[in-house]
């Protein structure tokens, strides 16, 4: 589902803004809603979402909002309302129980961290 602003605004160089959508939904449990930016505004005027994705609850009934950011360093972006700004995704999620433990069980990735999968040297290794 494609959201729209409510309202017009201006969104500097490298500014962002909490922009309403005017769009409330109420999730049953076991859903969420996903709010991911517009591929069209990224590679055309350099819009984002500072929070992506951002994530609405089962729980939550207000206004959704959007935090856009626009990370062009000199030209500023007009946002005008009823402008396409987000994307919004509802999906079943999962929930797990979280469970204190003294160790994890091994991998063979482990704590490798950062940039560690796929790389053919064991993390640790500088050989």
């Amino acid at each position: 589902m494609d959201l729209v602003a409510r309202e017009s605004l201006t969104l500097p160089p490298l500014g962002r803004a909490l922009v309403p959508t005017g769009v409330s939904i109420a999730l049953p449990p076991g859903y969420l809603a996903w709010i991911t930016p517009r591929s069209g505004l990224a590679i055309k005027h350099g819009i984002s979402m500072v929070n992506a994705p951002g994530i609405i609850d089962a729980g939550y009934r207000g206004e959704i909002s959007v935090v856009l950011w626009n990370t062009d360093a000199t030209e500023s972006f007009e946002v005008v309302a009823g402008e396409r700004i987000a994307q919004m995704i509802v999906t079943p999620h999962s929930t797990a129980e979280m469970v204190q433990v003294e160790s994890l069980p091994g991998t063979h990735r482990g704590g490798g961290g950062f940039g560690s999968t796929g790389s053919t040297t064991p993390p640790g290794d500088a050989s």
